[in-house]
């Protein structure tokens, strides 16, 4: 994401699921002198907040960042995991997500006893016992009010907005002159031709966004510096509107959302952005990609120069890394790129969905993969999550890139040692860049 980056909808874990970014720690160990999270500077974050359901208010505090007119709002948020990366990188460590981190300190006094969370993003200390608001517990916290059920899914009401402009393009929504009947509608108006969107599919999505009650718009991902938000699907990441409406549809589709206030924030509304309590509101997502969790890039491969290690696809395993016999240890970092991506490309603060594997410059030895957890690892690039060689190396390569790093261990671990890595190593990795976005 950029400082002015955009994103639609809240973060939530209503039912207490944190699922939304499983792989949580760094490829390869800690970094050198980290404690359990590093935080991304204020230069990043300062408009990275995100909303959460109704019923997890003390399980968050705030990010920092004020709301301009001007400023596209994040209405979605990752949440901090359990470590599943054998490796060992901290993955959005207490995070948030894209249609997920704008409104930090002006959201959490306003949302803290009102049943709805802020995510932090990256936030030292976090971790799988905070990341959601259990129901047991919010039943114990007498200052938190219950949230009312998720209405169900229809398809059509007895009015509709109309909504006008391609897919790809924000869209014109116009509501009708009667107000909402509080029916949760989720309709497509145009179809996809792309992989359908599962539950824990890696999603990314544009959209456009209307109070219905009002009449007043809301920030868009297609307002000017706006991003698509990226999230896993169906986890309970977001606010049903957006989380629960991507599920079973195509990539490629335009779908129509209208969200009474228990698919969207809650009896509180959200007074940040003059959203009542009583408010419903008007979503239009365009699903850009959808990217199983143990997806891969493809393409027509370029085979690395000779002075490279080189690298044999193994599909949906990890990558064979081949060193160079006799080579040796490089002092900067060195990159290639084995399939080139049409995708967009990655900009600093951007969220990234990635598949991995690491192995040793000098024998080959695998160390790290996430082919063989089958699940892809996220992180926002320049945050300082991952290890330099990943932020410098990432940086500007197009999204459906695989990617050949060869990284020095100054850009690495330097002198210390991470499990199997052996102080001072240079470190060799092949990155499947799925995605990028809001996060």
């Amino acid at each position: 994401m950029s400082e002015k980056a955009s994103s639609p909808g809240g973060a939530g874990t209503a039912n207490g699921n944190s699922a939304g970014d499983p792989a949580d720690s760094r490829p390869g160990g800690p970094l050198p002198g980290d404690g359990e999270s590093i935080v991304v500077p204020p230069s990043i974050l300062k408009h990275s907040p995100g909303w959460a359901q109704p019923g997890e208010a003390e399980a968050r505090r705030s990010a920092g960042g004020t709301k301009t007119d001007e400023t596209p709002q994040i209405f979605a948020s990752n949440v901090r995991r359990q470590d599943t990366s054998e490796a060992g990188y901290s993955e959005n460590p207490p995070g948030v997500g894209k249609l997920g981190v704008i409104l930090g300190t002006v959201l959490a006094v306003l949302l803290v006893g009102s049943g709805i969370t802020l995510y932090v993003v990256n936030r030292d200390g976090g971790s799988k016992t905070d990341t959601a608001a259990k129901p047991d517990a919010a039943k114990s916290a007498p200052a938190t009010p219950s949230a009312e059920p998720v209405p169900p899914i229809k398809d059509t009401a007895k009015v509709l907005p109309t909504v006008t402009g391609e897919f790809g393009k924000k869209a014109t929504i116009e509501v009708p002159a009667d107000q909402a009947d509080g029916s949760f509608v989720v309709k497509v108006l145009s179809e996809g031709t792309g992989p359908k969107v599962e539950k824990n599919s890696w999603t990314s999505v544009d959209y456009t966004a209307k109070d219905w009650t009002t009449g007043k718009d809301i920030p868009s991902s297609y307002d000017e510096s706006g991003k698509p938000q990226i999230f896993q699907a169906g986890t309970d990441a977001l606010i049903p509107a957006l989380d629960q409406a991507v599920v079973g549809k195509k990539a490629g589709s335009r779908v129509l959302v209208v969200a009474p206030p228990a698919a969207a924030f809650g009896a509180q509304g959200n007074p940040t952005m003059s959203i009542g309590a009583k408010d419903n509101l008007v979503f239009v997502i365009d699903i850009r990609n959808s990217n199983a969790p143990d997806a891969v890039v493809s393409g027509t491969v370029t085979p690395p120069p000779a002075d490279f290690p080189q690298v044999k696809d193994n599909g949906k395993k990890p990558a064979d890394i081949t060193p160079v016999a006799g080579a040796a240890d490089p002092t900067e970092l060195k990159t290639h790129v084995l399939i080139k991506g049409t995708g967009p490309k990655v900009e600093k603060g951007e969220k990234v969905v990635v598949q991995y594997t690491g192995a040793l410059f000098k024998d080959g030895k695998v160390f790290d993969s996430s082919l063989s957890k089958g699940q892809a690892f996220s992180f926002p690039v320049g945050g300082g999550q991952v290890i330099a060689g990943w932020d410098q190396g990432l940086e500007g390569q197009t999204v459906g890139s695989r990617v050949e790093l060869v990284i020095p261990a100054s850009l690495g671990y330097k002198d210390q040692a991470q499990g199997d890595i052996p102080a001072n190593s240079t470190l060799v990795f092949v990155v499947d860049i799925l995605d990028a976005g809001q996060g």
